[in-house]
C-alpha cells in the first residue's frame, strides 16, 4: 500500500500545478499525482475538436511561477497543452504521477489522521492508497459525458450527431452542411473553425449569448516583450489583464445597461449593417449573469460576415431524415449535427466521501475560502473563478494549501477541520450563475456563506488578501493531532 503525505488526484492544469506548487513550497512533503486518463492536460488533451481554444487570456490562464511567452494571447488546445507539459518536465512531476488510477473512494480515519483512498485502475482492478491530505484537482465538469438534451426524432436523423466532448478523429466536414446546436464557448469556437472548409455551418441557439472581440495577441505583451524579461513582462501584462476583467465585471454587475451598449457597439462593429443583433446577440439577462464569451479578432463575426456561417434564433421541434425542423417552420439541412449542448457538472469528480464511517454529503457542507469544506478534514480543492481565469484562483488555493501544510508540520498538528459554526446552513449556491449546466447540477454542491471565510468571493485582489496573506490558523480552523492519544499514523515512504 502506497502511502503519500499528499495526494492530487487529478493532472489537468489545476493538478500539474499543484504539483509544482508543492515541489516549489513544501519540498520536504511526498507526494503522488492520480490521473484517470493516460495523459496529462485534462480539458486541454480530451478535447480534440475543430478550433479549441481558450476562452480566457493566457496571461491569466497560466500559472503564476511560469511565465507565458506564445505570441498569442488566446491560444489554441495544443499550445496549452505543450504549456502544461513544460511545467510538468521543468518541476519533476511526471514521475508522480499514475496514470489510469481514478479515484471513487475516500475515507478518513480520525484516528490515523489519514486518508484512505479507493483508487480504480484500467480493468477494474482496485487498489488502495494512502494520505494525510487530499488534494482535489478535478474541476467541476464530467469528463466521460457531456449534456445532451432529449431532442425528439434524433433517431430518425440519417447524417451524423456529434457532441465536442467525444470528437471523432476521423470525422470529415470538408463540403458538408453542418448544424451547431448551442452558443456558448465550445459553438463560437467551433462555428468558425469548421466554416473554413465545411459548405456551410449554421449556430442554431435556443436564446443568444453575450459575444465581445479580443485581440488574439495582446499589444502590450507584444510591446512590453521587446524591452522586458519574460518574467517581469508576464507579471505586468498579468496585472494589466487582472484589473481589466475585475473592471469589466463590476462594470457589468454595476452599471448592466452601459456594459449591454458597449457590447452592442463591439457587435456592430464586426457584424454586417443591418444584421439583427437583437434577435440573435441580445440575451434576456444582464452580462456577467452568466459567462460572457470571447472570440479572438472577431472570427465568429467575420465568418458571418463572409457568409461561410449564419446563426438562427430557434427552438427545436423536432430532427427530420435530412437536419431539423424548428418552432418557426423553418428547416434546416444537416450532413453533421454537433451538439454543442453543454457539459454535465460533477462536484469532486464525483469522490464518494466518509468519515469514520460516516457518509459525507458534500450538499450539506458549507465552502471555507471558496477551497475546503465545513466538517470535512485535510481535503482541499482547487475550483476556479467563473468570472475569471480559471488558474488564477487555482494558484491561490495552491499555495494557500502549501502553507496551511507547512504550518501543520511547524506546530505538530496532523488534522484541520473547518467548523461552521453559525447553526443551519446557509442558502446561497456555491456557484451564482444561471447558467443551465449550472443550475442542473447547482444542488449537489456545498453553500457558500456571507461572510469571511465561508463567502465565496469572485474577486482576485480580496482572494490575495484572504488566501495568500490572512493567517494560516483561522480561528474557522481547528487543528489537533488525534494520533498522539492513538499512537497510531503513518510515515511518508
Amino acid at each position: 500500500m502506497e502511502h503519500v503525505d499528499v495526494l492530487v488526484v487529478g493532472a489537468g492544469l489545476s493538478g500539474i500545478g499543484a504539483a509544482c506548487h508543492l515541489t516549489r513550497e513544501c519540498p520536504d512533503k511526498a507526494y503522488a499525482v492520480v490521473e484517470a486518463r493516460d495523459r496529462i492536460g485534462g480539458t486541454w488533451d480530451l478535447f480534440r475538436y475543430p478550433g479549441i481554444r481558450s476562452d480566457s487570456d493566457m496571461f491569466t490562464l497560466g500559472y503564476s511561477f511560469k511565465p507565458w511567452t506564445h505570441p498569442k494571447a488566446i491560444a489554441d488546445g495544443p499550445a496549452i497543452l505543450e504549456y502544461i507539459n513544460e511545467a510538468a518536465r521543468e518541476y519533476d512531476v511526471l514521475d508522480k504521477i499514475r496514470f489510469r488510477h481514478r479515484v471513487v473512494r475516500a475515507g478518513w480515519s480520525t484516528p490515523d489522521a489519514r486518508w484512505t483512498v479507493d483508487v480504480e485502475r484500467d480493468g477494474g482492478e482496485v487498489v488502495t492508497m494512502t494520505c494525510n491530505f487530499l488534494m482535489m484537482c478535478a474541476g467541476y465538469y464530467r469528463y466521460d459525458e457531456g449534456y445532451t438534451p432529449d431532442f425528439p426524432g434524433i433517431e430518425a436523423f440519417r447524417g451524423q450527431v456529434v457532441h465536442p466532448q467525444q470528437w471523432p478523429d476521423d470525422l470529415d466536414y470538408a463540403g458538408k452542411k453542418v448544424v451547431v446546436i448551442g452558443s456558448g464557448a465550445t459553438a463560437v469556437t467551433l462555428v468558425p473553425a469548421m466554416a473554413e472548409t465545411a459548405a456551410s455551418v449554421t449556430m442554431l441557439q435556443r436564446s443568444p449569448t453575450y459575444i465581445v472581440s479580443l485581440p488574439a495577441r495582446d499589444p502590450i505583451a507584444d510591446l512590453a516583450r521587446k524591452v522586458l524579461p519574460d518574467r517581469i513582462m508576464y507579471s505586468l501584462v498579468r496585472w494589466k489583464n487582472v484589473l481589466l476583467a475585475m473592471f469589466s465585471y463590476e462594470l457589468s454587475k454595476r452599471r448592466p445597461h452601459l456594459m449591454k451598449a458597449i457590447i452592442r457597439k463591439g457587435l456592430q462593429r464586426n457584424l454586417p449593417a443591418g444584421y439583427d443583433i437583437d434577435k440573435h446577440f441580445s440575451p434576456r439577462y444582464d452580462p456577467w449573469d452568466q459567462r460572457l464569451c470571447v472570440v479572438p479578432d472577431g472570427d465568429l463575426f467575420h465568418a458571418i460576415g463572409s457568409g461561410r456561417a449564419s446563426v438562427v434564433t430557434d427552438t427545436i421541434t423536432s430532427f427530420t431524415e435530412t437536419g431539423v425542423t424548428l418552432c418557426s417552420g423553418e428547416e434546416l439541412d444537416a450532413d453533421i449535427v454537433v451538439t454543442a449542448t453543454g457539459l454535465n457538472m460533477l462536484v469532486l469528480g464525483g469522490l464518494r466521501i466518509t468519515i469514520d464511517g460516516r457518509e459525507v454529503k458534500l450538499s450539506e457542507t458549507v465552502g471555507y475560502k471558496g477551497m475546503m469544506f465545513s466538517g470535512v478534514p485535510n481535503l482541499a480543492a482547487a475550483i476556479g473563478y467563473t468570472n475569471a481565469s480559471w488558474t488564477l484562483k487555482c494558484d491561490l488555493a495552491c499555495q494557500h494549501v502549501c502553507r496551511l501544510l507547512n504550518y501543520m508540520t511547524e506546530h505538530g498538528h496532523t488534522e484541520v477541520v473547518p467548523r461552521w459554526t453559525d447553526g443551519e446552513l446557509p442558502d446561497n449556491p456555491f456557484i451564482d450563475l444561471s447558467s443551465n449546466y449550472v443550475l442542473r447540477s447547482i444542488h449537489e454542491f456545498p453553500k457558500r456563506g456571507d461572510r469571511e471565510p465561508w463567502r465565496l468571493y469572485q474577486n482576485y485582489i480580496r482572494d490575495i488578501v484572504l488566501l495568500k496573506h490572512r493567517r494560516v490558523d483561522d480561528p474557522a480552523l481547528e487543528f489537533s493531532d488525534p494520533t498522539v492519544t492513538t499512537g497510531t499514523g503513518l510515515r511518508s515512504a
